[in-house]
């Protein structure tokens, strides 16, 4: 999509993709934002629709981001495409990307799961949904086929990007590196379901970790935002 690779709409050095990116980021960690303070006043219902709708965009965004790949700020072309000196790019910009990167590896696997748990552990009494203060564990064998199932979805995708584009082992390396930090997760929940059994307490507690992750994933795609289309703009743009 041409439009993409356009000037962006910010008055930035930026392309139409990447302001689409900063704009959706903006908007879905707003989103979860007004939707914690909402939980943080026992407004149950209020706080549902903001995080699903938070999360939604948020997963429909990266799925354009994996389609288009013009969203999104600089990751994979190398140096041209900054600025700054090459001591800011080593040690500034591209740790920070690298952090950025990681963070939102680790958000959209906290996205599903606490949609998930939010649903699994919600309950309706008169018709006001509130958090069903019980216990709520899941087997090894529901995790099995969880696992079981994204891993077709992230291998399908793989497959599908082989069959247009040719076979990458760095690709490979990377779905693969997916799938285990997904392993891990699974993991992770089945010591954390250990430590807090009831659902709505691991929902809360897991809920405040999240939206660490996400407020600090904006910081980091607005820094990197900043260095590559403000402040060291490159050959880009």
């Amino acid at each position: 999509m041409d439009w993409l690779r356009g000037p962006g709409f910010f008055g930035t050095h930026a392309t139409a993709g990447a302001d689409l990116s900063q704009f959706m980021a903006t908007l879905f960690t707003t989103l979860f934002v007004v939707g914690w303070v909402q939980a943080r006043r026992r407004h149950a219902d209020t706080h549902h629709w903001l995080m699903l709708g938070g999360m939604m965009s948020m997963l429909s965004f990266f799925v354009a981001y994996y389609l288009f790949r013009q969203l999104g700020v600089l990751a994979v072309e190398g140096k041209e495409g900054f600025g700054g000196s090459q001591s800011l790019y080593d040690y500034v910009f591209i740790p920070v990307l690298t952090l950025h990167i990681i963070l939102v590896i680790i958000g959209l696997i906290m996205a599903v799961y606490m949609m998930v748990l939010g649903f699994r552990s919600q309950q309706f009494i008169d018709g006001v949904r509130s958090l069903r203060e019980s216990r709520l564990m899941t087997t090894w064998k529901k995790i099995g086929i969880a696992f079981g199932v994204v891993a077709v979805v992230v291998l399908g995708l793989f497959f599908s990007r082989v069959a247009t584009a040719g076979f990458s082992m760095r690709k490979l390396e990377v779905y693969l590196i997916f799938l285990g930090l997904v392993a891990f997760v699974f993991a992770i929940e089945m010591t954390i379901q250990r430590i807090w059994p009831d659902g709505a307490q691991r929902h809360r507690a897991l809920g405040r970790f999240t939206m660490v992750i996400y407020c600090v994933l904006f910081v980091t795609g607005s820094f990197t935002y900043t260095m590559l289309y403000i402040l060291y703009p490159g050959k880009i743009g």
